[in-house]
């Protein structure tokens, strides 16, 4: 059956019973898939650290309704048990829409819900909270409820005496614990990469098993099965040149779908790793250079010292191509000002400063401005932005203003929904760079651009 768990609104428990969840399971032995609704890194990095298959990303907006089918169906029928993540609230989708929201993903793969919802202060009012989400849309179908933040026993018992004509399943009462509690940074969770301490996998599944009802919740987590095991996409047809490309995966880069690095090893482009934390040289064999996004703002003394990295990247950049995401993007220019207004040195491959600013996150739809290495001329793709860094331009004092960077152009039009396009990125034969996210397995126009590109 499988099952997608949701909320009323962000921070009400959802990665948390998630987690606990599948703490529970990998201290039984099962093999739990976890699926994470949306363009998040960050949960979906929670969730893989707990050592079952990696958890995978579902967004209708990025790669579409068949794509996000396929995926689903392939890896749960791997598993013992499969759970989707939902994010935000469970109808928050594109703009004011539920397009691409939990409740459409839960709608596409015909799943039942079960909503947790933050108990703290209330009682009775938790009734028309519970009773509005399951009025709401009717092509849903909300099968369970988990009360989080629950104080005591008698608050545990008064919410039960409230519920107990209702049609829905209690499948359990989490009370508040720091022991639980995840922390949390700038754009969300903290990744597990920066936490020295590691989630206690038996602390949390012997939580689980106190406060959650498993034989409820047992059902639920069952995943659909299907004779046929479907192929998630047929191969490319052009010629692929089969020379590694380096990803940067470091403390510091790590936003990046696992099925990026995937999709490129099953079509027979090596990938090859590469860290500028540890001040490392690009691999020479390397014919192009991925840098997703990260935070390089909390790096930035250690980027600005890692001269082996950043000579390596001036050099590479002079014969192979670079392609670079948000924070990935950042450490292309003259200089990042961190947090305490100290200005730190970059690659300066790309005539710009950046700073603090405002968040910009969400969804983006994309035209191409001219022929490029990864959009033609009018072309449209999607993709997703979450940063609170700002660009400014520094023509005149850009390090490398006689070199290849003076012929950059913008390479698309971008805008959010309901806002005009406007000319974002950086882009020339030997680059592509933006604060834009795509979803490169499923976007083959991209892809097959990004790999014609490389074959010239």
């Amino acid at each position: 059956m499988s099952c997608v768990l949701s909320a009323p609104s962000t921070d009400n428990g959802k990665t948390t019973l998630a987690l606990l969840i599948s703490c529970w399971a990998y201290s039984k032995g099962l093999k739990i898939q976890t699926f994470k609704v949306g363009p998040d890194y960050l949960d979906q990095q929670q969730l893989s650290s707990i050592g079952h298959p990696i958890c995978r990303n579902l967004d209708i907006f990025l790669s579409g309704e068949d794509w996000i089918k396929k995926t689903f169906i392939k890896y749960s029928q791997k598993a013992d048990f499969s759970l989707v993540e939902g994010a935000m609230g469970l109808f928050d989708g594109l703009g004011s829409t539920d397009y691409s929201s939990t409740a459409n993903v839960a709608k596409i793969l015909d799943l039942p819900i079960i909503l947790i919802v933050d108990a703290k202060g209330k009682v009775r009012s938790l009734l028309p909270i519970v009773r509005g989400f399951q009025d709401f849309d009717k092509k849903i179908s909300i099968k369970g409820i988990v009360f989080n933040n629950v104080s005591s026993e008698r608050h545990q018992e008064l919410i039960k005496e409230v519920f107990k004509q209702e049609p829905i399943e209690i499948m359990g009462f989490l009370p508040f614990n720091e022991h639980i509690n995840l922390k949390h940074g700038n754009l969300g969770l903290i990744s597990p990469s920066e936490i020295e301490k590691k989630i206690d996998i038996n602390y949390f599944s012997n939580f689980a098993e106190k406060h959650l009802n498993f034989s409820l919740l047992h059902k639920f987590l069952k995943p659909l099965r299907q004779e046929n095991n479907p192929i998630l996409d047929s191969p490319l047809t052009q010629k692929i040149i089969k020379k590694p490309i380096a990803i940067a995966e470091d403390r510091i880069f790590h936003f990046q779908y696992p099925e990026t690095k995937e999709f490129f090893e099953e079509i027979g482009i090596p990938t090859v790793s590469w860290s500028i934390y540890k001040n490392e040289k690009i691999p020479k064999e390397a014919i192009a250079l991925i840098i997703p996004g990260g935070f390089p703002e909390k790096y930035a003394e250690e980027i600005s010292l890692a001269s082996h990295s950043l000579n390596s990247l001036k050099e590479f950049y002079k014969r192979r191509f670079i392609y670079a995401e948000c924070g990935g993007m950042m450490i292309l220019g003259d200089l990042i000002k961190d947090e305490n207004g100290k200005n730190h040195k970059m690659a300066g491959i790309i005539p710009f400063s950046s700073s603090k600013g405002k968040l910009s996150v969400g969804y983006r739809y994309l035209k191409g401005a001219q022929n490029s290495s990864l959009i033609k001329q009018s072309e449209e793709f999607k993709g997703h932005e979450f940063h609170y860094w700002q660009l400014t331009k520094s023509i005149e004092n850009h390090q490398n203003s006689s070199n290849i960077s003076s012929h950059l152009n913008s390479p698309w039009e971008i805008r959010s929904w309901g806002n005009t396009y406007k000319l974002e990125g950086w882009a020339n034969e030997n680059l592509h760079a933006s604060w834009v996210h795509l979803h490169f397995p499923s976007n083959k126009v991209a892809t097959s651009n990004f790999l014609n590109h490389l074959a010239k």
